[in-house]
C-alpha cells in the first residue's frame, strides 16, 4: 500500500470532509531508548524519575505520577511532552505494542528500559495521537506484527513502517478533544465506583462484630441487644446442583437459564438447558432471591442474591434461611469473611470449597429480625447503588470501544 493514500473515517465531525492520509510513522518522527547500562542499585534513590511499563501499558495517556526515582544521568534520553512510549514485549500478541503519550514539561524524566519512544517530528494533536494508537485499526496492525511463542515481542523498525491516519491538524484537535472529555468522564465514574466500594467495605467492617465480639461497632437506632453465633447449616437449607451431560443436543438449547459460578450475580446466562437436560440431571432449580455461593474455581468464595429463576450446576451452594433470617444479611457476612474462609479453607487459594465446609460455618447475627431488615436492607440499597455505577461505567467504555471503532480511517 503507498504511503500517503487517502482514506475517510466512518464518522466525522461536521464540516470535515477531505480525505485522510495515511503515513508511515517513521517518515514523521524518530525512535529513542529507554534506559540503558542501569543496574538495580541504580532505582529507587535519585533526583531523577523515570516512566514505568505498567503507566505506559495502562492507558493513552501517561500518568504524570506512575513515576520512580532514578539517579540523574546525562547520557540517559530525557522524555518530553508530545513524546509516545511502546511496550517491546508482552505475554500475548493482543497485548503488544501498548502506546502512551507523555503530556509533561518536567526535566530529567526517562522511560524505562523495557519499552521505546517515538518524538512527533510533525505537528500532531497528542490526545488524537493517544487515542488513534489505541484504535482498533492500530491495534490490529500491532497484533500483527507480534513474533514469538511463550513471549510475543515488536521490532521498533517494524512499528516505523506502519501507516496511520493523519487528517488535517483542526480535525485531529475535534477528535482528540472528543475522546480526552469521554475518558475524563470514564474516569470520574471509574472513582466514583471505587469510592462507593471502599465505603462499603467500611459498613462492612463496621456493622458486623468484630471476631469475638458480640457487639457491632455501628447500629442502627434502638437497637442494644448482643449479636448471637449459629452455624450456618442450623439456619438453612442448602444444596448443590450439576451439569447435563456434555454433547446432548436433546439437553441443550432450551429456556431454563443455566447458571455457572461466575454468573451468579449476574441477570443472564450464555447456556440454557432443556427440560430433558433438568430432570436427567443432578441440576438443580433456583429462584430469584436464593443465596448462590460459589464453592470452585478462581470465583471460590463468592456470593449472591440470585436474580434468575434457573438451574444450577455442582460449582453453586444454593441456601434458603429457614429461621427467618434475612438472606441480604448472610450474603453480606459471606462477603465480609470470603477471605478468611479462603484461606482457612483453600491451601494457597488452589481446590474447592464444600457444601459441609459452608454448613459449619460459624455466622454472627442479630437475634432481633428487624435489625437484620434494617442491616440487610441497608446493604441491598448500597449494592444497588454500586451496581447502577457499575453499568454507567461499562456503558461508557463499549461507547468509547465503538467510538474508536468508527472514528478513525483504515488503511
Amino acid at each position: 500500500m503507498k504511503d500517503n493514500q487517502a482514506k475517510y473515517p466512518q464518522l466525522r465531525f461536521k464540516g470535515f470532509t477531505d480525505p485522510w492520509e495515511q503515513r508511515k510513522l517513521g517518515k514523521m518522527g524518530y525512535t529513542f531508548t529507554g534506559l540503558s547500562g542501569k543496574t538495580k542499585e541504580d532505582f529507587g534513590h535519585g533526583n531523577a524519575k523515570f516512566v514505568t511499563y505498567m503507566n505506559v501499558f495502562s492507558s493513552p495517556v501517561s500518568n504524570s505520577e506512575m513515576v520512580e526515582n532514578v539517579e540523574v544521568d546525562s547520557k540517559q534520553h530525557q522524555v518530553e511532552y508530545g513524546d509516545v512510549f511502546f511496550t517491546t514485549s508482552s505475554e500475548t500478541p493482543q497485548e503488544v505494542g501498548m502506546s502512551s503519550v507523555w503530556l509533561e514539561t518536567a526535566e530529567n524524566i526517562y522511560l524505562n528500559s523495557f519499552c521505546f519512544g517515538y518524538h512527533p517530528m510533525v505537528e500532531f494533536d497528542p490526545y488524537y495521537l493517544a487515542f488513534m494508537l489505541r484504535s482498533p485499526v492500530i491495534r490490529k496492525k500491532f497484533m500483527l506484527l507480534a513474533q514469538g511463542i511463550s513471549r510475543y515481542n515488536i521490532s521498533k523498525n517494524k512499528v516505523m513502517e506502519m501507516l496511520v491516519p493523519v487528517p488535517e491538524i483542526v480535525e485531529q484537535q475535534k477528535i482528540g478533544s472528543f475522546f480526552k472529555q469521554l475518558d475524563d468522564t470514564i474516569t470520574l465514574h471509574q472513582r466514583k465506583l471505587a469510592k462507593l466500594k471502599e465505603l462499603k467495605q467500611g459498613y462492612l467492617q463496621k456493622l458486623f462484630p468484630k471476631n469475638g465480639s458480640k457487639f457491632p461497632q455501628l447500629r442502627f437506632a434502638g437497637f442494644a441487644d448482643a449479636w448471637e453465633q449459629r452455624k450456618l447449616g442450623a439456619i438453612t437449607d442448602s444444596f448443590s446442583g450439576g451439569t447435563p451431560t456434555a454433547g446432548k443436543a436433546e439437553y441443550y438449547g432450551g429456556e431454563i437459564p443455566f447458571i455457572r459460578s461466575g454468573e451468579i450475580s449476574s441477570d443472564s446466562t450464555e447456556l440454557f438447558i432443556t427440560d430433558a437436560g433438568l430432570n436427567n440431571s443432578s441440576a438443580k432449580m433456583v429462584g430469584i432471591g436464593d443465596i448462590l455461593y460459589a464453592l470452585y474455581g478462581a470465583t471460590s468464595g463468592e456470593t449472591s442474591i440470585s436474580r434468575i429463576n434457573g438451574a444450577i450446576n455442582q460449582a453453586i451452594l444454593a441456601i434458603r434461611p429457614t429461621k427467618g433470617d434475612d438472606p441480604y444479611m448472610i450474603v453480606q457476612w459471606l462477603k465480609k469473611q470470603k477471605e478468611t474462609i479462603i484461606s482457612t479453607y483453600l491451601q494457597g487459594g488452589q481446590g474447592n470449597l464444600s457444601g459441609s465446609i459452608v454448613k459449619d460455618l460459624l455466622i454472627t447475627l442479630p437475634k432481633n429480625k428487624d435489625e437484620q431488615a434494617k442491616v440487610g436492607s441497608f446493604f441491598k440499597q448500597l449494592d444497588q447503588t454500586i451496581t447502577l455505577h457499575q453499568r454507567k461505567l461499562e456503558k461508557l467504555q463499549e461507547l468509547k470501544k465503538g467510538y474508536l471503532k468508527r472514528c478513525f480511517a483504515d488503511s
